[in-house]
């Protein structure tokens, strides 16, 4: 029993991560670990809180980001850690910040992440030096992408790597995870990597198995060729002996809405047999490079931003063509390089994915973005209050466990994801009556309501509705933590 703590949170409605009923106590903390839970009458901390039956639970793992120079720029992190997120796992869709030597403008999706070929880091270790020299308010595990290694190694990229070339990635991948990555992303929907056949993705998974990583994969195809994508990302699991996560799945463009049944069904034969995880955002419509998505699928496209016409962002494709006298197509060549907003799922599917048991959250935002997506900030609170409270898709535990338990076991994220003795203090104190989601589409940077209080590492870094200034995140390395001093 813990006599003294630095704080004690009472009167909480304690929702482990695990997926178990909630039960309602006290939770102490002292310095960055969880050290007291349940009934803790007889101890005394030098900062107590009286929660008054609101919920405290892990803090939130938004296991698909793009934050990996957001960390660098904007290290408070306002976007997630205003709706409860304290780890983030970047690298995603193939795009890395490291390791990767360039010079001027990266092809697109890459520059969705930074514009400029200076902002790169030629070496993973250095990337994760300056996370922990000049810590962001939010823990970072971080993936490395497939293209950011191909951008390097190849004078051209619409064509299969050659060996040599795949030997240069592999190195390079290598090098990385030694130095902590947790393992290797890939887009083959995007342009730099769409010539890579499924033996070069092999060939590098590979490493990461011998490394003891993970696979994560904006497939190949997520509309009319979904299940191809789906049998080539399984199987590349199978052939490397890693652990795949299927990112953001979606059913995309109104012939394949309806879809999931199928594709659920086939995700679910493959988990029988080799280790399959996915995850999901709560929204219909995605969100990427403008000239990346074929248009004919979406129902309606918002411009984020425009490099060629800024004062595109936040508006309408189809109204900026008609006052250009453009069609369609023409127009978006006019806004390049650009980003934009595309309408093109099912409200039944997105349920439908959300609720499968090994359905992780993630928010796939782009915080780069003028005019950004809405799940940027409202994701989290969405499911929360959305889907859980208002829609009973299911429980409130059920959705704090595909936020927190579910994804600290799929990326082995060691004693974080869960409330027990012992674990990381990384903890979220949310009103389960009103937390939701206020980022819409037309107001898209509005932080949710109901998240009262937000700790990393024992550190408070939200709360009241504002930052605290602490910037107490680390660099999570595969197979080890490295701490950095809090911020202030």
């Amino acid at each position: 029993m813990v006599d003294a703590a630095d704080l004690i949170i009472r009167n909480a409605r304690l929702i482990d991560g695990t997926g178990a009923p909630s039960t309602h106590g006290d939770i102490a903390v002292d310095d960055d670990r969880i050290v007291g839970l349940g009934d803790l009458g007889q101890a005394h901390a030098a900062v107590e809180i009286d929660a008054g039956g609101k919920a405290v639970a892990p803090g939130f793992i938004d296991v698909h980001t793009h934050d990996d120079r957001a960390l660098l720029i904007d290290p408070l992190m306002a976007p997630k850690v205003s709706q409860g997120v304290t780890t983030v796992i970047t690298g995603n869709c193939g795009i890395s910040l490291a390791p990767l030597r360039t010079s001027g403008r990266p092809p697109a999706p890459l520059d969705l992440v930074c514009p400029d070929g200076d902002g790169f880091f030629g070496e993973f270790d250095d990337y994760l030096a300056v996370l922990d020299a000049d810590p962001a308010a939010v823990n970072a595990a971080c993936l490395i992408g497939h293209a950011s290694l191909r951008v390097e190694a190849m004078d051209a990229l619409n064509r299969p790597a050659t060996g040599d070339e795949i030997t240069a990635m592999r190195r390079r991948l290598e090098r990385a995870l030694e130095a902590g990555a947790i393992g290797l992303s890939t887009g083959l929907y995007y342009a730099p990597a769409a010539a890579a056949p499924t033996a070069e993705i092999i060939e590098l998974v590979t490493a990461v198995q011998a490394a003891d990583g993970i696979h994560t994969t904006h497939m190949r195809d997520e509309a009319d060729h979904v299940t191809e994508s789906l049998e080539e990302s399984f199987a590349i699991g199978r052939e490397a002996g890693v652990p795949v996560v299927i990112s953001h799945h979606k059913c995309s463009g109104q012939a394949n809405h309806g879809r999931s049944t199928e594709t659920l069904t086939l995700i679910e034969a493959a988990r029988q047999h080799q280790e399959v995880g996915l995850d999901a955002y709560p929204y219909i419509a995605s969100s990427t490079s403008l000239g990346s998505t074929k248009l004919t699928d979406a129902n309606r496209v918002l411009v984020t931003w425009s490099t060629a016409r800024p004062e595109a962002a936040g508006r309408d494709l189809a109204e900026i063509a008609a006052e250009m006298g453009l069609d369609t197509e023409a127009a978006v060549d006019a806004l390049m390089p650009a980003g934009g907003i595309f309408f093109m799922m099912d409200e039944e599917d997105v349920r439908r994915i959300l609720a499968y048991p090994g359905t992780m959250i993630g928010s796939d935002g782009l915080p780069h973005d003028e005019f950004p997506h809405p799940r940027l900030w409202g994701t989290f609170p969405r499911v929360l209050g959305h889907y859980a409270r208002d829609q009973g898709l299911f429980s409130l535990e059920t959705a704090v466990h595909k936020m927190t338990g579910l994804p600290a076991g799929r990326f082995g994220l060691a004693d974080r994801g869960v409330l027990e003795v012992g674990a990381m203090a990384d903890l979220v104190l949310f009103d389960p009556e009103t937390v939701i989601d206020t980022a819409t589409f037309e107001r898209p940077k509005q932080p949710a309501r109901g998240i009262d209080l937000v700790m990393v590492n024992g550190r408070t870094i939200w709360r009241d509705g504002a930052s605290t200034g602490a910037r107490p995140g680390r660099a999570i390395r595969r197979g080890a933590e490295v701490s950095s001093q809090p911020g202030g």
